[in-house]
């Protein structure tokens, strides 16, 4: 039986020595809804919807835009050599007819890593084996990043049945996610945010695991007659291992990946801190950070770097790259070949980001639709990716097409309140996924504030987008639940509960119906397009003042 409401997860608190061995499961790990099949089946039924908004008519527009110029580019480039690669003027024109003679010049001078474009590049091929598939084709380019919507939709589904104990709350924060405007927009282009946000959730998503796993291993020592209060070392962290793959391949498509891991870091230590002082474990400080906390650095943090270093191979292992040789004659004569290569490889590589660094740092533009962070909650300023003003394919002779990158405002409006109602939840009852969340979103967003004079846009924001859907649907989950101390009141507490759970679940889809035309590239009528994007704003950027 599954449940529909949030169940009580406070992180526990004992005081030492008087935790109960009987007791450690029934604290430390609540049962997962079951059948185990039936979170998968529903998990893969929300994933297949989200897929199947975000390939339909995917080669819409048949071209490169935005900054499929730089993206699909640099894929193609980094497919054929191994680095990016300088274009001749009018490569867009040639790489959509997959012409291998496009490249002029030497390697490129790229300002983000290379995983990003790595997975655009595998998408293409995967595209252009498929039997219906052609070689360099819109639908190719973009097809990673639809895949990519589509699995992080899948993860968050797990996620928040693992978080929450209930498949209705786990495939309503799927289906959010699938319906906001956000995330569709950049599941269907070749550009590496939608890959930053899959790595960053998949990372989390391990850790919660992880949290899972510990807890599980100590009601096993406890079952088993273990002096939990003694207990030390609790066995290979597979998962926190595999949180750290997903780290370096975060980092290795944005460095602003480097906010969660950082946070992502304390909070994995923390919540081993809370489990050892929850056991009874007196004065756990040296067992938790000989046991945890060193080992904890290693698995997410050492791991990270030696995958964003391979991330790098591409680039180390040739030598047409951008400042590749820029270490050739600096490393003494003397010392081996075996060892110079790599110390002049390795030496260019810090150099050259040396240089991406500068230009992160000294970056300035005038573009229409730069939007400050505190902007992004409220969708104030999205960016028109793609408009044609003069389109056909509706009964008007005046039919525009768009692509606006916006989310769902419904989401995000709500998602304000669920940060509020999340704060007041951590505060006062100290619950461990209150906390995640807000910690999250917080990783994601408030760094930004720090750089006021750097030109943004509303799409940086969506790596913290699932973390705002938690939100939502953990503040549903405790609408669902309210009035468990209040027997008498409870029907109709759990009642209204419902009922705004069906409203806020109707809003979302209602509104995302209403944006698709222009979120999609679909042809409507000059009048009907203007109607759904509600502020002068949302055209023009900040050309409307």
């Amino acid at each position: 039986m599954t449940s529909t409401a949030l169940h009580s997860e406070a992180e526990p608190s004992n005081p030492p020595g008087q935790a109960q061995p009987s007791s450690v499961r029934s604290r430390f790990v609540p049962r997962m809804p079951g059948p185990w099949w039936l979170g998968w089946l529903g998990a893969s039924v929300v994933a297949l919807f989200a897929g199947a908004l975000r390939f339909f008519n995917l080669g819409e527009p048949d071209r490169i835009y935005f900054d499929e110029t730089y993206y699909a580019t640099d894929a193609y480039a980094l497919w054929q050599f191994g680095y990016e690669h300088d274009t001749l003027e009018d490569s867009d024109a040639l790489l959509a007819q997959g012409d291998p003679n496009i490249w002029d010049g030497g390697g490129d001078f790229i300002v983000h890593p290379p995983v990003g474009k790595w997975m655009i590049a595998l998408g293409d091929w995967l595209y252009s084996v498929m039997p219906f598939g052609a070689s360099v084709t819109p639908e190719g380019w973009r097809t990673a990043s639809a895949l990519a919507g589509m699995i992080s939709v899948l993860i968050l589904v797990r996620l928040a049945t693992r978080m929450t104990r209930s498949l209705l709350l786990g495939c309503t924060a799927g289906l959010v996610l699938a319906l906001d405007g956000l995330h569709f927009t950049l599941s269907r282009i070749a550009m590496v945010d939608i890959f930053l946000t899959l790595w960053i959730l998949a990372g989390f998503t391990c850790l919660v695991i992880d949290r899972d796993r510990t807890r599980e291993r100590l009601a096993r020592l406890g079952e088993a007659g273990t002096d939990l209060a003694a207990a030390g070392w609790l066995g290979m962290r597979w998962w926190r291992l595999a949180a750290g793959l997903c780290f370096g391949l975060a980092i290795g498509t944005k460095w602003s990946a480097l906010f969660f891991v950082a946070a992502f870091g304390l909070l994995t230590v923390a919540w081993d801190y809370g489990a050892r002082r929850s056991v009874g474990q007196q004065r756990p400080v040296g067992r938790w950070f000989g046991f945890d906390a060193v080992p904890a650095f290693f698995q997410t943090v050492v791991v990270a770097g030696v995958v964003y270093l391979v991330s790098w191979s591409g680039w180390l292992f040739t030598r047409g790259g951008y400042n590749r040789d820029f270490a050739d004659g600096l490393v003494p004569g003397w010392v081996p070949d075996f060892l110079g290569e790599p110390a002049r490889a390795l030496w260019s590589l810090v150099d050259y980001h040396g240089r991406m660094m500068d230009f992160h740092s000294n970056l300035s533009s005038d573009h229409s639709y730069i939007s400050a962070p505190w902007e992004w909650l409220v969708m104030r300023t999205p960016v028109m990716f793609h408009y044609q003003g003069q389109a056909v394919g509706c009964d008007s002779g005046d039919c525009v097409t768009s692509v606006v990158s916006i989310g769902t405002p419904v989401v995000w409006w709500v998602g304000i309140i669920a940060l509020v109602v999340m704060f007041g939840w951590w505060v006062t009852f100290r619950d461990w996924r209150a906390g995640a969340v807000l910690l999250a979103v917080a990783a994601g967003w408030l760094p930004w504030f720090a750089y006021p004079d750097r030109p943004m846009f509303l799409f940086y924001a969506l790596p913290f987008l699932p973390f705002l859907v938690l939100a939502v649907v953990l503040m549903l989950g405790l609408l669902m639940g309210a009035g468990e101390d209040s027997p008498r009141f409870a029907p109709y507490l759990r009642a209204l509960g419902g009922v705004v759970f069906g409203v806020v679940l109707l809003l979302v889809i209602a509104h995302f119906a209403y944006l698709y035309p222009v979120l999609s590239a679909y042809p409507v009528p000059e009048e009907s397009w203007r109607d759904r994007l509600w502020f002068d704003v949302w055209i023009y950027g900040r050309d409307a003042s």
